[in-house]
């Protein structure tokens, strides 16, 4: 009797360790929340009291300045026009670079010679600093969206590329050939083998490419441009308003940050089966 009362005793012990153990999760996720936003909240108040205090407002403006910045760009629908334009060719240029990155990456890593012919040049333009191509390309394609488009997928296509590659590269042999052995085509080994394998890596790439193709549009709308937030941001700098260089700077990063979960998520999503 009491070994069963024992056995029934075990699975009840194992469900109520796993639950103190997600509660446990909660609350430490909870207070994460609760410290993050402390430590954004202090480090606005600090910079409100330091402006004009400790530091000359004109090199660091203040949050209000900031906010009200922001709330004049919004009332005269400057923001959502330059941000519309930076967003369109950020996607742009990120969907046009991740493809072409994921392709190029496949092909190299499931073909190893084609990949070791390539291999040297592909490092080389990898290792040109990328905003030196920013002229080539206004040549190339003019002052338009275009040039910032381009500018944008070619930064995705590298780190894409790489992640895409070292992904397929990584792929365990004996996985293939025992699906090779069952009868599986390429199609179907690229399916149910090596996409699987490989898609931490290529989601990574994506993720750590999303900035990025921010930053490539941004630079471009820098370099020449008529709107955008790279153009907000320079016209600001031009008129010496350091409350408008900081919006755009504040609202470059709430962009970037909102995507960046977002891809989180997307990304826990798709690797759910890893557990």
């Amino acid at each position: 009797m009491n070994s069963y009362e024992s056995a029934e005793s075990l699975p009840a012990r194992t469900s109520r360790i796993v639950e103190e153990e997600e509660l446990k999760a909660v609350r430490e996720k909870r207070i994460q929340r609760i410290a993050q936003v402390g430590v954004g909240v202090a480090f606005i108040a600090f910079w409100e009291i330091a402006s004009g205090w400790l530091i000359d407002p004109f090199f660091v403006s203040s949050p209000s300045a900031v906010a009200a910045k922001l709330v004049d760009w919004i009332s005269r629908g400057e923001l959502f026009i330059h941000l519309g334009t930076t967003l369109y060719a950020t996607v742009l240029g990120f969907v046009i670079g991740a493809i072409l990155g994921f392709a190029t990456g496949f092909v190299f890593g499931r073909y190893q010679r084609v990949g070791a012919v390539f291999d040297p040049y592909i490092t080389a333009i990898y290792c040109l600093p990328k905003i030196a191509l920013a002229p080539l390309f206004i040549m190339w394609f003019g002052i338009g969206i275009e040039s910032k488009v381009a500018m944008s997928a070619v930064i995705v296509f590298f780190l894409v590329f790489l992640n895409t590659y070292s992904g397929v590269r990584d792929v365990n042999p004996i996985h293939i050939h025992g699906a090779r052995i069952m009868g599986a085509g390429e199609w179907a080994l690229l399916r149910h083998v090596i996409a699987p394998s490989a898609a931490a890596w290529v989601l990574t790439g994506l993720k750590v490419s999303v900035p990025y193709a921010l930053i490539g549009a941004v630079v471009g709308e820098f370099m020449s441009s008529n709107r955008g937030m790279g153009f907000l941001i320079a016209q600001s700098s031009a008129l010496f308003d350091t409350a408008g260089v900081f919006a755009g700077l504040v609202m470059l990063a709430l962009v970037g940050g909102l995507v960046n979960e977002g891809l989180k998520r997307l990304e826990r999503h798709l690797l759910r089966w890893r557990g």
